[in-house]
């Protein structure tokens, strides 16, 4: 809810004696963040109870105005809460719209308030908050999607598959193998995230303006109320730093990248000439004109947002690239960013775990394009090399003429007889045979990380614990 309106405490609070006349209306515009920092009215709120709390146990403010501004900002988060509360656009930001809320409620008590610090401090401290709270919130999405690809990896630990490169048919591995990789990705970045929240967790509260305050405060205690670490360290850095911002964004940028490139993948996967997976209605769309489609909307709109994210963080680090120590207004423009892309890979998250859970895999058609392109080469040159003790070089020389002689007649390697085979080196044997099937291919992958079912097997039961 929206109000516009001036009382006698907007205009006593906002800028005091400084200025005689208001801002054009241009200015107003320009200037104005409560359209998006209405968000952070609950860290608001909480920080300011903290601050509050401090100057009483320090002497600075009497019991029975910590207790009035403590009982005051209570009732006002109900009221943003209940949907109530009446943010004004006259008020700039969340910071001015509480405060004037509060003094209207309790009086001159509330004007107290702000002593030790400055809306510097405070918008740093509230923007802290609300990035830590959304790293746990991602990072709870994230493990959930790791533990839906981890489940369907179990399943699929066996369905072999063909393996790409330059999504040329490679060689063979199973379908579950491809799954731990995003696991393994996904992993990473949980460990991006937990170490932008490490480095993130100091409070800047109490680092007043830019150089702190000549009032007895005690920011290790609101630090601790807060649940941070401990307070920044330097009262200019306090203020100035959005580096947790911009690590915020850069995680969410690699992690949408990895999205992205599973829901290429999906959306591979999905078309007619591979058909190694279908997605349910769920996550499908049709078309306006052909009535036999299904489009793969949610891997695609996952694969688009990747943009937009990456946009964000561009757009920060091209915000703070000039910015003298310490404030300046153009770090209004941190907040919206942050915001779009947390609800972006959100929803890319939400989406991506929806398709991993619904996904059919079609492990007949899986296993008939595993065996094409000759997939099994390699394991002929390494038959070449562990029995007939041939350098891998010349192995690999070897394998490429019988390639070309399978590619002549048209047929995959396994269709060749022994003697053509053996027009390429005549000490093969028909033990050749036993290594050539896409199954025997990934049996033989037992070297640690390789595909091999037995390993996919215990990759997946030890991510399935660690998440469960």
């Amino acid at each position: 809810m929206t109000d516009n309106s001036e009382t006698p405490a907007t205009k006593k609070l906002q800028w005091g004696g400084r200025f005689g006349a208001g801002p054009a209306a241009v200015m107003q515009a320009i200037n104005v963040s409560i359209g998006f920092d209405s968000r952070l009215w609950a860290e608001d709120i909480a920080g300011s109870r903290a601050h509050a709390a401090m100057l009483g146990a320090q002497k600075i403010l009497t019991p029975e105005d910590v207790a009035a501004i403590d009982a005051g900002l209570a009732d006002i988060a109900a009221e943003i809460g209940a949907g109530t509360f009446k943010f004004s656009d006259t008020l700039e930001d969340i910071h001015t719209n509480v405060e004037v809320r509060l003094t209207e409620r309790i009086g001159e008590a509330a004007r107290r308030l702000h002593t030790g610090r400055s809306r510097n401090d405070q918008v740093a401290t509230d923007f802290r908050l609300w990035v830590r709270r959304a790293i746990d919130d991602v990072g709870a999405q994230v493990k959930d999607l790791m533990l839906a690809m981890a489940t369907r990896a179990a399943e699929h630990a066996g369905s072999v598959m063909p393996g790409f490169t330059h999504l040329q048919t490679a060689q063979p591995v199973t379908f579950g193998h491809h799954l731990l990789a995003y696991v393994e990705m996904l992993a990473r970045d949980a460990g991006r995230l937990e170490d932008t929240r490490r480095r993130l967790n100091e409070c800047p509260l109490g680092a007043a303006a830019l150089a702190g305050t000549s009032f007895p405060i005690d920011r290790f205690a609101t630090a601790a109320a807060l649940g941070f670490a401990r307070p920044t360290a330097n009262s200019l850095d306090s203020v100035s730093d959005r580096d947790f911002a911009l690590e915020y964004l850069s995680a969410l940028s690699i992690l949408a990248m990895h999205l992205s490139r599973f829901a290429e993948e999906i959306i591979i996967w999905c078309s007619s000439p591979y058909r190694l997976i279908s997605l349910s209605d769920a996550f499908t769309t049709g078309s306006s004109i052909m009535p036999q489609k299904r489009n793969p909307d949610a891997a695609e709109l996952t694969r688009a947002k990747t943009g937009r994210i990456f946009g964000h963080l561009l757009g920060l680090l091209t915000v703070m690239k000039g910015l003298p120590m310490a404030y300046a207004k153009d770090m209004q423009e941190d907040k919206e960013p942050v915001f779009d892309a947390s609800e972006a890979i959100s929803l890319c998250l939400a989406a991506t775990a929806g398709m991993v859970r619904d996904l059919t895999a079609d492990t007949a058609r899986m296993a008939d394009l595993a065996g094409s392109g000759f997939s099994t080469a390699t394991d002929l040159a390494d038959w070449l090399v562990r029995v007939l003790k041939m350098p891998f070089r010349d192995a690999h020389h070897v394998t490429g003429q019988i390639v070309r002689l399978a590619e002549a007649r048209g047929v995959d390697i396994a269709q060749l007889t022994l003697e053509e085979m053996r027009s390429a080196e005549p000490r093969i044997t028909a033990e050749i045979f036993d290594v050539l099937t896409v199954e025997a291919s990934v049996a033989s992958r037992v070297s640690y990380g390789g595909t091999a079912p037995a390993n996919v097997s215990a990759q997946a039961a030890k991510w399935l614990e660690q998440l469960s």
